[in-house]
């Protein structure tokens, strides 16, 4: 490049340039051509690099100088050293000479073409801005002009090679555009700004598509395969521009993924009940932030599955499971199947995984002989009912696995050859839940008798489990709750009825009543819960429920108000319960029975402890409401249970002997039809209701035998050992097995609802900064964010809003974000941050998790003020803890242009929690970015940052970044490992005009 103080007069430009001026004749003749030229030049007593200078200066002076060179056969060698002269002298900026290059459009000039590429040759591998971003913009802007200009040249001279006279001269033209065309695309830097004006000029990114179409479609006419090739490959950086964003490397090097495995252990242990969609999406995300191969991700979804199966418990979770496996995960697939997957089919994708599932022997053969049946067989059929597998490789890999079974070991041993497989009577339940939803929805009001029938088989040995999973794992079980409340509502209409009907009645309320309360301890309240309704139109089952059913975490008020209706009402029902021989049935209201019965049940515990009543009266009594009906006696058990709670130990004795007379079964002659069904059901609740007080007070009441545990996963903690040591230990354990199993999911669940979020969340990430090794740093963190999805959005704002804030301000925490465990706690903060928001967005929270009890640590709004008036706390902890306060200063005195964000432009609501702890968590990275201080803290937010782009979901407006303050960018590419173009694009957003000229001036200046 030759500055200016080398060229002081004529003779030095003579040398410089190996050029000589022309003749006094020429000159006048060159005058005469350039007459547009001649009022902004300067008067001639000043020299003759003055006069340049000044003429160069002026924008449309470099235009025409450029248009006037150009004119004729070949260019003007005395203008065109001008402006090279200009070029290396940095007096005209690379935009506008891009700009003047791209309006030249007569191609057949083949000299002038030439010249134009070799003044491209000078500065096309640095092109570089460091002026304004509007600047910076026009950069773009002259960027994608001049590649839709060699574009339209390439194809102009391809088109010309059809003439065999013309095809020389053209191909060596093609092959000094091409060449260019590669230069320029095979920078990353000149593609980012090309994407960048695509975004800013969509018009004429519509031009350069019509241009590659016409390349594309003049390809046959080169016979060079070398020029060809050469064409081919320009034309497919080009069409990469847009997505140079969404190219990620698969992970090819693993086969197991715990994180994957984790989720659908957690879905099938707990939300049965849940949508598909929100369980398709956390699948999804984890895919994409892990970069799993879908054929890997599909296999470790089956094998969570036949490890559910393996390991559950004998009973209603072992039927919840196999719905899950049979019914649920092939409908998760299906919505699997929409996602756009490429090139790839994902029928293949789902072979494929078969074909690596049949791999585990050992696995299939221990659910063969657990389910008793052949579950690969029975799942490869579902799956090609729902079009997952074509017809010719399911019965590919049936024959494969029948196969493979005829050399396992005898699976059927003769005490359960005569059992029926629960896979096989799972998928005949879900055509049968539909026919008896269609049976409910007729009416029975004048012939109840046929309805009861239906109930009746329902109730028979595991019938209803069996229903209740498969609607559970179809989405009808809201559907089905429903019919059972409208049922039980429907009782309440008594006229004129005979002993018969009154029976009939009394047997549907009965029926009804206790179907809904094994329905909701078994799925959750939420399944039965109905939409906001009319205070006066709420149905009985869900008040009862709401006030006075007892649930785990749920506290009862046993002198509420819904334990004490009228006084008349109660004292009726005492006088009708101790002096009747049994329960009268003709006009009885269940439902006021059933509301009066808790006060009728203090009336009679009080008698009997004042001594008015014996055990023998009271044991009459009991009897009486249990005989008939098994609902009076969860009513009665459910407020003394409320009742238990407040007493103490030395009280409790008589109301603790009531429960168990009302927990044994009262087998007379006179009790109505279905009555040992019923028993079954109504002992199954009450070992529910009373789990709690049981273990508090130590008492040992039998529940009726049902010949499996009711409730297997109660009560998993060891007695007399610290809760902190319990977590450490169980943690301890699933890392060294690298995966978690359902009965850790349930420890893990218990000790998060004991402990509390903040307790639960930090000595967790105590556990992972205490790996020092990188491969057991990694596996930490899949198995602790699928451990965190237990609350996940509580947990995110914990981490985020007082965790890494923390670590962040506290120097004499630094040396703990050193690498591995610091880049590990990055990673798990970044994939807890974008599955928060990305589900909190789309209104996706699971149920169980909405239900939890909260215990907020800190209100959030106070933690970080919602209208800057007042100076953050994280700010505060920031300015005490760093010198540079005018960089790390409170929201008061920071100016809009230090702290404006994307999120601010979209009007993102600061009142949610999470965006506000979002935005102020990327405040405190702009503020270490921008500090005078490195250390740790300073890489740990260069990885956050990284992390940040590697999970980002390509053409998603909702990424956590929209956080990010602008002012960001420039401070994270000084670093080395974030100075990248790609990077740069990935952290701003482009849907933004100021997002791109962020991103324009940070890459232009690299």
């Amino acid at each position: 490049m030759l500055p200016l103080s080398a060229l002081p007069n004529l003779a030095c430009w003579q040398a410089a340039t190996g050029k000589r001026m022309p003749a006094v004749g020429a000159r006048s003749a060159e005058r005469s051509r350039l007459p547009s030229l001649q009022s902004p030049f300067p008067p001639y007593h000043l020299s003759l690099r003055e006069k340049h200078l000044h003429m160069l200066r002026l924008p449309v002076s470099r235009d025409a100088l450029l248009e006037q060179a150009m004119i004729g056969p070949s260019p003007n060698p005395l203008l065109l050293s001008y402006l090279k002269y200009a070029i290396s002298s940095q007096m005209v900026s690379y935009s506008s000479v891009l700009m003047a290059i791209s309006k030249f459009d007569d191609f057949s000039r083949d000299l002038c073409v030439q010249s134009l590429l070799e003044i491209m040759d000078m500065f096309c591998d640095r092109l570089s801005c460091h002026g304004k971003a509007e600047e910076c913009i026009g950069l773009c802007r002259a960027l994608m002009s001049v590649l839709n200009w060699m574009l339209r040249c390439a194809a102009f001279y391809t088109e010309k090679m059809k003439e065999p006279l013309e095809q020389g001269s053209a191909e060596n033209q093609l092959t000094m555009c091409l060449e260019r065309l590669a230069k320029i695309l095979g920078s990353t830097k000149n593609r980012a700004l090309i994407h960048i004006a695509k975004l800013e000029e969509t018009p004429s990114w519509s031009a350069i598509e019509q241009s590659l179409s016409k390349l594309g479609d003049n390809l046959g006419h080169i016979s060079n395969s070398q020029l060809q090739s050469q064409a081919e490959e320009c034309i497919g950086l080009v069409k990469s521009i847009p997505t140079m964003l969404s190219v990620h490397a698969e992970q090819l090097n693993k086969t197991g993924f715990p994180t994957i495995h984790a989720v659908v252990l957690l879905e099938g242990t707990m939300n049965l009940t849940g949508e598909p969609q929100p369980l398709v999406e956390q699948l999804m995300m984890v895919k994409r932030m892990q970069r799993i191969p879908s054929p890997l991700f599909i296999l470790e979804i089956w094998k969570a599955c036949f490890v559910g199966l393996i390991e559950s418990p004998e009973g209603t979770e072992e039927l919840k499971w196999t719905a899950f496996t049979f019914l649920k995960i092939p409908q998760v697939l299906v919505k699997l199947k929409k996602y756009p997957q490429g090139e790839k089919d994902f029928t293949e994708d789902v072979n494929c995984a078969f074909e690596f599932l049949l791999k585990l022997t050992p696995l299939l053969d221990k659910a063969d002989q657990r389910c008793n049946c052949d579950c690969t067989s029975l799942l490869f059929q579902e799956c090609g009912k729902q079009g997952l597998l074509s017809e010719a490789n399911m019965n590919n890999l049936i024959a494969k696995r029948t196969a493979d079974r005829e050399h396992a070991p005898r699976l059927k041993s003769p005490e359960n050859a005569n059992i029926q497989p629960n896979p096989g009577l799972i998928l005949r339940a879900e055509p049968t839940v539909t026919n008896i939803l269609k049976t409910m929805d007729s009416d029975h009001s004048k012939t109840p008798e046929g309805l009861l029938g239906v109930l009746g088989h329902m109730l028979s040995g595991k019938s209803l489990d069996l229903l209740l999973a498969a609607a559970a794992a179809t989405g009808k079980l809201k559907v089905f709750a429903r019919k059972f409340i409208k049922l039980n509502e429907l009782t309440k209409h008594i006229s004129g009825e005979g002993s018969k009907a009154a029976s009939v009645r009394a047997l549907l309320f009965d029926i009804s009543f206790l179907m809904l309360c094994h329905v909701a301890q078994t799925y959750g309240s939420e399944v039965i819960l109905s939409e906001a309704a009319p205070p006066g139109e709420v149905p009985f089952f869900e008040t009862w429920m709401q006030t006075c059913m007892p649930e785990e975490g749920k506290i009862l008020n046993p002198d509420h108000p819904c334990f004490r209706p009228d006084s008349t009402k109660v004292e009726s029902l005492v006088a009708l319960l101790n002096n009747s021989s049994e329960m009268k049935l003709v006009q009885m209201k269940w439902q006021e029975a059933c509301l009066s019965i808790s006060a009728a049940i203090l009336e009679i515990l009080n008698a009997w402890e004042n001594g008015v009543l014996t055990f023998d009266s009271v044991q009459k009594i009991t009897d009486n409401i249990k005989g008939k009906v098994c609902s009076m006696a969860v009513c009665a058990v459910a407020w003394l249970v409320a009742h238990v709670r407040m007493l103490g130990l030395d009280e409790r004795e008589k109301s603790l002997q009531m429960i168990r007379q009302l927990a044994t079964p009262l087998y007379a002659e006179n009790t109505l039809q279905f009555y040992s069904e019923r028993v079954v059901i109504m002992s199954s609740i009450l070992e529910h209701m009373c789990a709690d007080v049981l273990q508090q007070t130590a008492a040992n009441i039998k529940f009726s035998a049902t010949g499996v545990v009711t409730m297997p996963y109660w009560n998993f903690l060891p007695a007399k050992k610290p809760i902190k040591e319990v977590l450490m230990g169980v943690f301890s354990k699933v890392l060294e097995k690298g995966w978690v199993d359902s009965r850790s999911i349930h420890i893990f669940d218990t000790l998060l609802h004991m402990g509390g979020v903040y307790w639960f969340c930090n000595n967790l990430v105590k556990e992972l900064l205490k790996e020092t090794r990188k491969e057991h740093a990694m596996r930490a963190v899949e198995l602790l964010y699928s451990i965190f999805c237990l609350d996940m959005q509580q947990l995110t704002l914990t981490l985020l809003g007082h965790i890494l804030p923390n670590l962040l301000t506290d120097s004499s925490k630094w040396h703990m974000l050193m690498d591995p465990p610091g880049k590990a706690l990055a990673k798990l903060s970044v994939w807890c941050a974008s599955s928060s928001y990305s589900s909190h967005n789309k209104g996706q929270t699971s149920a169980w998790q909405r239900k939890r009890h909260r215990e907020d640590i800190e209100d959030y709004t106070s933690l970080f003020p919602l209208d800057d008036t007042q100076p953050s706390k994280l700010m505060r902890l920031l300015s005490s803890n760093e010198e540079d306060t005018s960089i790390l200063s409170s929201p008061t005195d920071r100016t809009m242009s230090t702290s404006l964000s994307a999120s601010q432009l979209h009007t993102v609501s600061m009142r949610d929690p999470l965006n506000r702890v979002l935005a102020n968590l990327f405040l405190l990275i702009s503020s270490i970015l921008g500090a005078k201080t490195a250390g740790t803290h300073t890489q740990f937010v260069q990885w956050f940052m990284e992390e940040c782009v590697d999970c980002l979901e390509q053409g998603s407006r909702g990424s956590i970044l929209q956080f990010m303050p602008f002012t960001m960018v420039s401070e994270l590419v000084k670093a080395s490992t974030m100075s990248s173009p790609r990077i740069v694009l990935a952290i701003t957003d482009l849907s933004l005009p100021l997002g791109r000229r962020v991103a324009a001036k940070a890459i232009a200046a690299l």
